[in-house]
């Protein structure tokens, strides 16, 4: 085996030591390190989900306490490493990030989706090719509808409902 070791996933300062530590001792020769970050996703899986069904009030209090970026900037401040100016520039930085990679990705042309089932494997394999006819015969069916008729093709009356 090899040594593994748990850190508070929420605390930036000792997730580096012990990311330090690891890669000392792989550079020693010592072998791979397992780094256990315990963490806690205070926001929902999805737009679907609803964490109120499964979490009580206090355990998301609780964990939103122990929020990184908040105990970062807690931390900086108290060590006099940062000051308000630090973080309202850290702040319009990344929101500028922000609205450029939303303008980029908002630019990129939309890719053919076929190209999803080239290079799936390194050999062709007969079913990437047989969901890659289901999916060409699902497309062609949206491709038959028109505006004035906007069920898929092939439906009859009451049959698309």
């Amino acid at each position: 085996g090899f040594p593994g070791i748990r850190v508070d996933g929420n605390d930036v300062i000792a997730v580096h030591a012990v990311t330090e530590w690891a890669l000392e001792q792989a550079r020693e020769g010592n072998g791979p390190v397992l780094i256990e970050a315990f963490t806690y996703r205070v926001g929902a899986h999805t737009t679907a989900d609803d964490p109120t069904k499964y979490r009580e009030s206090a355990e998301e209090a609780l964990w939103r306490a122990k929020d990184p970026l908040d105990r970062l900037e807690k931390y900086l401040r108290a060590q006099g490493f940062a000051d308000d100016a630090f973080f309202e520039q850290v702040k319009a930085d990344g929101d500028d990030l922000a609205t450029y990679v939303r303008k980029t990705i908002h630019d990129f042309e939309t890719p053919d989706i076929r190209t999803a089932f080239a290079n799936t494997y390194v050999e062709a394999h007969p079913l990437v090719a047989e969901e890659l006819a289901w999916f060409e015969a699902y497309s062609a069916g949206f491709a038959e509808t028109t505006e004035s008729d906007t069920r898929p093709a092939g439906a009859e009356d009451g049959a698309a409902n």
